[in-house]
């Protein structure tokens, strides 16, 4: 079964059933009702035309559950709209769902956690990573959700804040998590951008092409991650790089900002770095100072701490990431690198082995207790 087939055309299904009229909860069910019938049925029978397969197989579930609801009598004059059996309409739909989820009736955290469910895949899990908190509380966020929406006409689009949003944590789920969800992200984005003259859309299209350049170098042939500081800056693509900073570089010049050109001029400053050396950590201090400004993100004071530990010092690091609260994620990671700068290896190594019980992946986790494994030995060689 090509589950990547599978979650393509979600989109676009999904899509065909709302400007038919079903409301979204209701579409959604459908459209994962035939998902399901797909992977029993198609192993054994593919048809021709997947994508018409799937539609009227989720347009009958969403009549079958209208039938059966007795507040959604009135839709059942709609049986005869069914869509005949044949080729699906090519229409990418996935942008304009984006939009409809984003819906004015939600609240922006609501309308964020319930498009990346709904329509970037991610599970709940996944998605209650992204927001920092319990996935019981995520998942009842979502259903809140989906009953506020139930019903509603989706004909009042929300805000294209709200889409960028969502389309950021779908990059970064897609560039550090379990499902490739960052080229998709890169894609909407350039749509938006070529849609919308909008200097946070395009600060949010920079930002991506100049994560998604480093991307190559991330990891090591045996899957291990690779730090910043240690990735081979040949590996970068500088053609995402250069085009990245294009982009930035124009929407900078409408004095606008915003924290996604803010988060773009830090990727461009590492970016242009030669070598880690060469990094010019003092700038990216004051970017830092200024996303935390238009933020006030605690995850930005993190990483704000550890570019005042390169700029000024591992103890001026310290310092900044004292005033911080201990359960952040990674925080434990980061006082653990800072003291590592510092010389205490004792301390350093004791903080690498308990934030490797923290690490949100697999692949963190294994980062964080191989380095907690290096300096045991180097203190064993002592």
């Amino acid at each position: 079964m090509d589950e990547v087939l599978l979650r393509g055309l979600t989109p676009s299904v999904l899509g065909i059933l709302v400007r038919r009229g079903a409301d979204f909860a209701a579409a959604e069910d459908a459209v994962q009702d035939a998902l399901v019938e797909a992977v029993r049925v198609w192993p054994a029978d593919m048809p021709k035309d997947p994508k018409g397969w799937l539609v009227t197989v989720a347009w009958r579930r969403f009549l079958d559950a209208t039938r059966a609801d007795t507040a959604r009598r009135r839709r059942e004059d709609r049986v005869d709209e069914e869509p005949a059996p044949g080729p699906a309409p090519g229409v990418d739909d996935t942008l304009q769902l984006y939009f409809l989820c984003a819906h004015p009736s939600l609240t922006p955290s609501s309308a964020v956690a319930l498009t990346l469910r709904a329509v970037g895949g991610l599970t709940t899990r996944q998605i209650a990573q992204a927001y920092l908190v319990p996935e019981a509380t995520m998942a009842q966020r979502i259903s809140r959700a989906k009953r506020t929406v139930s019903g509603i006409r989706f004909d009042r689009p929300g805000d294209v804040a709200t889409v960028l949003r969502v389309l950021y944590l779908v990059f970064n789920e897609g560039y550090s998590g379990d499902i490739d969800l960052a080229a998709e992200a890169i894609r909407l984005t350039r749509q938006l951008a070529a849609a919308i003259d909008h200097p946070e859309v395009a600060g949010l299209l920079a930002l991506m092409l100049l994560h998604h350049a480093r991307r190559a170098a991330r990891t090591a042939p045996d899957g291990s991650l690779v730090p910043l500081a240690e990735q081979d800056r040949s590996r970068w693509d500088t053609e995402s790089i250069a085009e990245g900073v294009e982009i930035l570089q124009a929407a900078l010049a409408r004095d606008r900002l915003g924290e996604f050109q803010a988060q773009a001029a830090i990727a461009a400053l590492h970016a242009d770095a030669p070598t880690a050396e060469e990094t010019d950590w003092v700038q990216i201090v004051e970017w830092y100072d200024e996303l935390a400004r238009l933020t006030d993100s605690p995850v930005v004071r993190l990483n704000r701490a550890v570019a005042v530990g390169e700029a000024d010092g591992p103890r001026a690091g310290l310092a900044a990431l004292a005033a911080l609260d201990e359960s952040l994620p990674r925080h434990t990671a980061v006082a653990a690198y800072l003291h590592e700068r510092d010389g205490d290896l004792t301390t350093a190594a004791r903080l690498y082995a308990e934030a490797a019980q923290k690490a949100p992946n697999l692949a963190e986790r294994d980062h964080l207790t191989r380095q907690a494994a290096r300096l045991n030995a180097r203190g064993t060689r002592r």
